[in-house]
């Protein structure tokens, strides 16, 4: 049986995110942007259901779906495309499939103890974030 990420999540560290962002075509000025910002994490898991906020001082960013249902998701707000996306469980990992303009697009979420780890995809660059659950 897979996990329940239900919980808040603070914003603990990041990795190779201005490369990620340049594979989704961000302008130079919103990828330092984005790369200073800090955003936790909000999940409510509710058996085949889940919303996943992301949450920022810029903006916040909402994924409200069913598990294992392909769904139309509008990623206006954060590169101006839209795609059509999966999200499943893969063993303990939340995985999600953005098919799109970009070629292997898409994220990752499992737990390590009490910290939720993110691993975000888009062409062939890898960004990772870490966040430590606090309620």
């Amino acid at each position: 049986m897979p996990p329940n990420l239900t919980g808040y999540y603070r914003f603990v560290s990041q990795e190779n995110m201005d490369n990620y962002l340049r594979a989704l075509d961000i302008n130079v000025v919103l990828r330092k942007v984005v790369c200073l910002l800090k955003p936790d994490k909000e999940i409510i898991h509710t058996g085949d259901h889940m919303i996943i906020r992301t949450i920022t001082s810029l903006r916040d960013y909402v994924m409200d779906f069913d598990l294992g249902v392909q769904f139309e998701e509008d990623l206006g707000p954060v590169d101006g495309r839209k795609c059509q996306t999966t999200v499943s469980w893969e063993g303990d990992q939340l995985v999600c499939e953005q098919l799109g303009e970009k070629r292997n697009r898409g994220w990752r979420h499992w737990l390590e103890g009490d910290q939720l780890h993110l691993r975000m995809t888009a062409e062939d660059e890898v960004c990772v974030q870490v966040f430590q659950k606090v309620k």
